[in-house]
């Protein structure tokens, strides 16, 4: 009787620890299977941005790290006495604070519009603001040329370039805007009215300031979006040109490490800027917590 009954008792035993085993097996080859995976996925990204980061300190003058000719700033300094590169430059960031100026205001508008607006035309009109951004860039960039020059005399230049990337970029400032209105607590705007607060009032001291962040956010998605723009510049600026339509002429010619340093100082940027911005919202968070 007691073998009969030990005998399943022992299979169950014997199961059970294999199941954890089994699990385990598991798991140990989906870890590994995760770990190449994110391997092969950081070398994919980070590898082509190593290599075009070293060939700008080669000495060698095409971009090229397997023929090594020595360590040199030769590039960075050869960018800044380069005066069509300077140029390019220069307009590229004008063109970027002119796309900041305006498309921060009217995604901001459009969003307000679609989340305050109980309508059942919103659907309409989601669809009609977010259409800019699945409108491809060369189509964006000859409309628009072709609206300012023949409804207004206006020539192709950088005014129609900064008014091309408007068109789609203030499309995501919209819904990036969209998105933190989601999560705001529309009780506040109704207290502030009881209390006798005007439209604008409430709008300057609760909304604006719960916008702030996204609001720094939308500027430098947009700062980035123009400055890296090729499609649209290019069709719509007219013997004009910026930073990213001068490279790309010149690519026709070869490359030059010229470009490598060019992005080797874009990188550098971007990481300080992300750096910067990251510890600022660390340290609002921190006084945040201190004042609670």
């Amino acid at each position: 009787m007691s073998t009969t009954i030990g005998r399943p008792a022992a299979m169950d035993r014997s199961a059970a620890s294999s199941v954890p085993a089994e699990r385990g097996y598991g798991r140990g080859i989906g870890d590994t299977l995760l770990r190449v995976y994110l391997g092969l996925f950081f070398f994919v990204l980070f590898a082509p941005i190593a290599i075009m980061v070293a060939a700008a300190f080669n000495a060698y003058p095409s971009p090229s790290i397997t023929i090594w000719q020595g360590f040199t700033l030769k590039w960075f300094a050869a960018i800044f006495e380069d005066a069509r590169m300077m140029t390019g430059l220069f307009n590229s960031l004008l063109i970027a604070c002119g796309v900041i100026a305006i498309a921060i205001p009217l995604g901001l508008a459009g969003a307000l519009l679609l989340t305050r607006l109980e309508s059942r035309a919103n659907g309409i009109l989601y669809t009609i603001l977010v259409a800019p951004i699945m409108i491809p860039g060369i189509v964006l960039g000859v409309t628009t040329m072709m609206f300012w020059r023949d409804a207004f005399g206006v020539d192709a230049g950088l005014f129609t370039a900064m008014m091309a990337q408007t068109a789609f970029i203030a499309s995501y400032c919209l819904l990036m805007f969209m998105a933190r209105l989601a999560r705001q607590d529309r009780s506040l705007d109704e207290a502030a009215a009881d209390l006798g607060a005007t439209p604008f009032f409430t709008f300057r001291r609760v909304t604006l300031p719960f916008l702030a962040p996204t609001i720094g956010m939308a500027s430098v998605l947009a700062f980035l979006q123009s400055i890296e723009n090729f499609p649209t510049t290019f069709f719509a600026i007219g013997p004009d040109y910026t930073l990213v339509t001068e490279i790309a002429s010149r690519m026709r010619f070869g490359l030059s490490p010229m470009i490598n340093a060019i992005g080797v100082i874009f990188i550098v940027v971007t990481v300080i800027a992300a750096l910067v911005w990251a510890s600022g919202r660390v340290r609002a968070e921190r006084q945040n917590r201190a004042d609670a």
